[in-house]
């Protein structure tokens, strides 16, 4: 009696067409949520990333437009204004790092001098430039027997909501500029 009931039922539910809309929404619902949230957070660290690609750009160009040298004073403004760029996320995760690098006639390179700000550990003058990221050979072939401004921007992104992304992403960003105006550009008129 049971089963002959619950088959009934059954086939009665395949027939109705009443509420077919509301179980496919019910059905597709969490897809499209899920969908939904992580183009959402995706699009955030896109965001972030374009940010800090462009922070790195604009403090190299503006060290780069120095005409023979750049005092310290003039070198923190650059750094603080570029963090009105990575707004209106914290500017907390966001460190710097300026170099002036010499390249001679053979393509060694000699860190001239280097700043960091906001927790950016600057290079060691005198040095070889270090790796991970070193002056691409293209770059070095270009500057040879000249100068090359690096300038970095690293920053630590935490997710938006946390559902999708469980841990911070490190973004870093690493552009080379030549100097416009001089054939070298000094910091502070002492680092030369």
């Amino acid at each position: 009696m049971i089963g002959a009931r619950f088959t009934a039922l059954l086939r009665r539910f395949g027939k109705a067409r009443e509420a077919v809309a509301a179980v496919e929404f019910a059905l597709i619902m969490p897809f499209l949520l899920t969908l939904y949230l992580g183009s959402l957070e995706l699009s955030q660290l896109i965001n972030v990333d374009m940010r800090v690609t462009t922070i790195a750009g604009t403090v190299g160009d503006l060290v780069a437009r120095s005409n023979g040298s750049i005092s310290a004073t003039t070198l923190a403004d650059y750094f603080q204004a570029s963090q009105a760029i990575i707004a209106p996320f914290s500017t907390t995760g966001l460190a710097q790092v300026v170099s002036v690098v010499t390249v001679n006639s053979t393509g060694v390179t000699n860190v001239l001098w280097s700043q960091g700000y906001n927790g950016g550990t600057a290079k060691t003058a005198g040095s070889a430039y270090p790796g991970p990221h070193a002056i691409p050979l293209a770059m070095i072939n270009i500057s040879k027997s000249n100068w090359v401004i690096v300038a970095e921007a690293s920053y630590t992104y935490k997710p938006l909501l946390g559902f999708f992304f469980k841990s911070p992403f490190s973004l870093y960003h690493q552009n080379f500029y030549l100097p416009r105006f001089a054939s070298k550009i000094c910091y502070n008129t002492t680092t030369c």
